[in-house]
């Protein structure tokens, strides 16, 4: 018996086993899934402590990246049934949602994604080896470059297997904007006729009723769904075939093409090849549309929470139009206090989206020549915002929107205190007689009505008739 017999058995009675890689030894532990780069990586990178099985979507597009390039190598001669039966099997696995704890490695690393893909590499191929009857590490019957990673380089599978999750992630974010948008139209409905008084610069402009308030805000939702779509079709054009800087080279004549044919199987997404490999190797437009699209809907959300923060201010002494509902007390000084808490949590989510667009930018800046090795902070920054989005707007919509109620008495004291209606007279008595009388309002204290009918501008009727609700809020016929 060897040295290295002795050590691998008294290895084994640690919880141990040892594997190989370029740079030398590497004790593992014994019942790990993945192995020696995997294990080196967790040592090396230890910055966000949030490992790529925070973003199950991420493994499950690793794995079907993975199954495609099989069934393509497979195709084309380069695996035998065996090897390509036991690839495509233990990818299954993971996008059956088994063994995700084995993929442990923090999504902010060195070396452009090299670390995710031997951390899949290492699963998928001691996987296979459980399935051909073999033990973990045993990687001369199924290997993890050889085999698992043939006719692939990082530079495509990373890339590629990026791109699948943020649109897979991006899909329940649809659902949920969707959700929320049919929350604040339905709230439209419900105060149709709630009369109320806009503002514009935060002063009284012309009478509105809430219900027109809560169908802006729907429409204004409304349009983001085609943003998210068109920004994911991006998304879908991928580099797998290009291998290390976009020449193919390592993978045969026409992998690519079958690659990504199976790929676009396997996801059942519209997937296609790039035009030119070299170039889409390097560039991350298509990430960056994708974070400005994440920004544009973060800034409307932080405008609708904010909105709505100052509609239910008070209850006393701010606007008092609308009631949020209470979730928790709000002061630890202060009895009886309510504050708007839904609302601040999703402006501070927004706050962090539109900060981290600022982060991914400067990110796809900065690869050079023919490879971007900053794809991994991008690539976390873009899962983490569609997963902290979506969870703030399902809040938003479940914990306020669909609870919010009006206050119609306050609404209808806004309005017939408010100076802003007499804009609705200035087609009837003229501009200079509508600026004096507002003056006068201010003055006096009394209403503009009120002043109209002392002066005899208008006659009883023909006020009643200006001032209706029905004319005020749409445009005269």
């Amino acid at each position: 018996m060897n040295k290295n017999t002795n050590l691998q058995q008294e290895n084994d009675t640690e919880g141990i086993r040892l594997e190989k890689d370029s740079l030398g030894e590497q004790r593992v532990p014994l019942n790990a899934w993945y192995g020696a780069q995997t294990q080196r990586a967790k040592q090396n990178f230890d910055i966000t402590g949030v490992p790529i099985s925070h973003f199950p979507e991420l493994i499950r597009a690793l794995a079907m990246v993975k199954a495609a390039a099989a069934r393509a190598n497979h195709r084309l001669g380069l695996l035998t049934d065996e090897k390509a039966d036991a690839i495509q099997g233990a990818c299954a696995q993971l996008l059956r949602g088994e063994h995700h704890e084995a993929f442990i490695v923090d999504l902010i690393q060195g070396g452009a994604g090299t670390s995710s893909n031997m951390n899949a590499n290492e699963v998928i191929a001691n996987l296979g080896l459980a399935r051909l009857g073999f033990d973990k590490g045993q990687y001369q019957h199924l290997h993890p470059n050889n085999d698992v990673n043939r006719s692939q380089s990082t530079n495509d599978v990373y890339p590629t297997a990026s791109r699948l999750a943020i649109v897979e992630a991006a899909q329940g974010l649809k659902v949920a904007v969707k959700e929320l948008q049919h929350s604040l139209a339905a709230k439209g409905v419900e105060f149709a006729d709630v009369l109320k008084m806009g503002r514009t610069q935060m002063q009284d402009a012309v009478p509105m009723t809430l219900g027109q308030e809560f169908e802006a805000f729907a429409y204004n939702l409304g349009e983001e769904e085609a943003r998210i779509n068109a920004a994911c079709t991006l998304l879908c054009e991928v580099n797998l075939g290009g291998t290390a800087i976009g020449t193919g080279i390592n993978a045969p004549a026409g992998y690519g093409e079958i690659a990504v044919t199976e790929l676009a199987d396997i996801s059942n997404l519209p997937v296609t090849q790039a035009g030119n490999l070299i170039e889409a190797s390097y560039d991350m437009g298509a990430f960056v549309t994708f974070s400005s699209t994440l920004k544009r809907l973060a800034v409307k959300l932080s405008k609708l929470s904010n909105d709505l923060r100052l509609l239910s201010s008070g209850p006393r002494t701010g606007f008092n139009e609308i009631d949020l509902p209470a979730m928790q007390p709000g002061s630890s000084i202060m009895p009886g206090k309510v504050n708007p808490v839904i609302p601040e949590a999703m402006t501070q989510t927004a706050f962090q989206v539109i900060g981290t667009d600022t982060t991914i930018t400067l990110a796809a800046e900065a690869g050079q020549l023919q490879l971007n090795a900053m794809e991994p902070l991008i690539v976390y920054n873009l899962l983490n915002n569609c997963r902290i989005l979506s969870k703030s707007i399902r809040m938003l919509d479940q914990l306020c929107i669909r609870g919010i109620a009006a206050n119609r008495e306050q609404c209808d004291r806004h309005v017939a205190q408010s100076i802003g209606i007499v804009t609705a007279l200035v087609p009837h008595i003229g501009y200079d007689n509508a600026s004096r009388i507002a003056g006068k309002a201010l003055l006096t204290g009394k209403g503009v009505a009120e002043l109209v009918q002392e002066e005899k501008l208008l006659s009883d009727d023909q006020l009643s008739g200006i001032l209706s609700p029905q004319n005020m809020v749409r445009q005269q016929g």
